[in-house]
């Protein structure tokens, strides 16, 4: 456990502990109110520990959709999508609801359970970042929880910085040079026949070529830069040699001791590091008949940059800050 004394203008006083939850990856954060407004040595503190364990965890927090939003601000400059579902809030551009995604299969003729079989199915598919075929994927994102089930509903991250170093020295030159292309869709499993989801990517394509390790903007870090929902072709590799080796990466980066996994309560917030991190959705509650209802906000972020200080390049559907 570390702890930092955050004080204001020595009216207040507040103790934030930092309290490791797993090896590698996760820590929980006591001691602040985050609907309180944050000094800066608090702010401070929270963004050290997300820099270092990835993604931080906060219990019984009060926050209300203001209250998320302006603590986003002080960590960011908060994403404000062009589309979100009817659930989302809409006096708040910055935040989406995940129950919006119970909508998604229904806009393309499917129920909500076959709209996951289909995006999901291979064991790693389910992995990912937040809108990792961007060219500027967020940098971090913070979810907060209103309504779990009573069991059930669990989000996991990944520590894609200890996949790097957990890497032999020969994998890791080799994979050092290497670029990957990130599409939206490319792990979907196409419906028999006229397929409305498949016309809509065709319609609508999203990619991105990033470096397979890119170094993180803070700490310097290499981070192995993979996830199952968007990459599916290392560039210059034949297919058969790509997925050999994204199934080698991949399978690397989500071993068990690279993560942590989290039970959710209502007040609960996540925050974290979506340049060093991916994470998996639960699957284990579409079954229990209980909401389930999170808010998200995600952080602006910037161009990856690879080992050799090449950026990622745009290869459609995509620009640095246009949302």
């Amino acid at each position: 456990m570390t702890r930092d004394r955050a004080t204001t203008d020595g009216t207040r006083g507040t103790a934030i502990e930092v309290h490791p939850v797993a090896g590698h990856i996760g820590a929980e954060i006591t001691g602040v109110d985050l609907a309180g407004g944050l000094d800066d040595t608090e702010v401070a503190a929270i963004r050290a520990a997300v820099l270092r364990w990835k993604v931080v965890f906060f219990r019984d927090q009060r926050l209300d959709h203001t209250g998320h939003v302006e603590f986003a601000r002080r960590f960011g400059e908060p994403v404000v999508l062009r589309r979100r579902g009817g659930a989302s809030p809409e006096k708040h551009p910055e935040i989406e609801t995940t129950a919006d995604r119970l909508e998604l299969g229904g806009r393309f003729g499917m129920e909500h359970d076959e709209w996951l079989r289909r995006r999901r199915h291979h064991l790693l598919r389910g992995w990912h970042c937040d809108h990792g075929a961007r060219v500027d994927p967020p940098a971090a994102t913070i979810l907060r929880a209103e309504t779990v089930p009573p069991y059930g509903g669990d989000t996991t991250w990944a520590n894609l910085a200890a996949a790097y170093a957990g890497l032999s020295v020969p994998v890791q030159r080799f994979v050092d040079g290497l670029r990957a292309e990130h599409r939206l869709g490319v792990g979907y499993q196409p419906r028999p026949g006229d397929d409305a989801y498949v016309r809509h990517l065709l319609d609508h394509q999203v990619a991105t070529l990033h470096p397979l390790v890119r170094v993180h903007p803070e700490t310097g870090e290499r981070v192995l830069y993979v996830n199952g929902y968007y990459v599916e072709q290392i560039d210059g590799l034949s297919r058969a040699e790509s997925a050999a080796v994204l199934d080698m990466l991949l399978e690397q980066a989500v071993r068990p001791e690279y993560t942590v996994r989290f039970r959710w309560r209502p007040g609960s917030v996540a925050f974290w590091d979506n340049r060093a991190t991916i994470h998996l959705a639960p699957s284990d509650n579409a079954h229990l008949d209980a909401p389930r209802i999170m808010h998200r906000v995600m952080l602006a972020g910037d161009v990856p940059v690879g080992v050799d200080g090449t950026p990622s390049q745009p290869l459609t559907g995509t620009a640095p800050g246009r949302w």
